[in-house]
């Protein structure tokens, strides 16, 4: 709706996975090293966590696509909360151990096929990565510790899978409470929220990436920005997105921050009366 006023060539602010708006900031990349280094040396496990919005799933579909071609297959589930069953069933078709089918498998019939297929798969010189997001969610099911199984599957001279879980900070305690799966975590990770400068940085990777051929976030809406939302990449997102649909509406030259503080105010903190 406004990207013909603004002059860009896409929203720049959409909450999706699309690799150009990608911002490579501190705490991103070290995360991003760590779980590479996880997968690469074959570590059974590795945390990435941090709070909603915090740029967890952007950054697991970064790594799947810096990861050579025998890091296969990479499985990534975003909606884990399911019976242990279904759990296994599901993660059992769409690594390729088991065809699909309406019949109800057992338990014992995916963990079958799933040993035997990381095995051979881990002979042919890949190594299976499944990443599993909102892993928060596994707590009560029990399932934490049905995939913690999973990793005891070794190929020919390490181990045939590597687990990514990614969730929210409450996963923290959860894997205190299970010793053995801890212990397996290669490597932890913990997104932060960003700084005002990386904040700044980050609005304009992002207009830039969209086509933004001059500044229109300015320097103080930026920094009134920050305030308002924490660093916290999705909320930057959902209210620069608003910002630029507001300016375009009242045909305004640039974005300041009394329209910043006014879209917060009249579009994303409404409550009832």
């Amino acid at each position: 709706m406004y990207k013909t006023y603004w002059q860009l060539n896409c929203r720049p602010f959409e909450n999706c996975t699309d690799s150009r708006f990608y911002y490579p900031s501190e705490v991103h990349q070290g995360a991003l090293l760590k779980l590479r280094y996880a997968v690469e040396n074959a570590r059974g496990a590795a945390l990435l966590t941090g709070a909603a919005g915090s740029g967890k799933t952007l950054l697991i579909n970064s790594l799947r696509r810096q990861l050579d071609a025998c890091f296969t297959p990479m499985v990534h589930l975003v909606f884990p909360q399911m019976p242990v069953a279904d759990l296994l069933a599901y993660l059992a078709v769409e690594i390729g151990a088991q065809p699909r089918t309406d019949a109800r498998v057992t338990v014992d019939e995916s963990v079958r096929s799933l040993q035997h297929f990381l095995i051979e798969n881990s002979r042919r010189g890949c190594q299976a990565v499944i990443a599993i997001d909102e892993a928060q969610l596994l707590i009560e099911s029990g399932a934490l510790e049905t995939l913690r199984l999973l990793m005891n599957f070794e190929g020919p001279s390490r181990p045939a899978l590597t687990l990514l879980l990614i969730g929210q900070p409450q996963l923290l305690p959860a894997l205190e409470r299970m010793p053995g799966l801890e212990a397996r975590l290669g490597v932890k990770c913990l997104l932060r929220p960003l700084s005002l400068e990386e904040t700044v940085s980050y609005v304009n990777h992002r207009m830039t990436a969209a086509g933004a051929q001059h500044e229109i976030f300015s320097s103080e809406a930026l920094s009134t920005l920050h305030q308002l939302t924490g660093g916290n990449p999705r909320r930057i997102n959902r209210l620069c997105d608003l910002a630029l649909l507001i300016g375009y509406a009242e045909e305004q030259v640039r974005i300041n921050s009394p329209h910043i503080e006014a879209v917060s105010n009249e579009l994303v903190t409404i409550s009832p009366e």
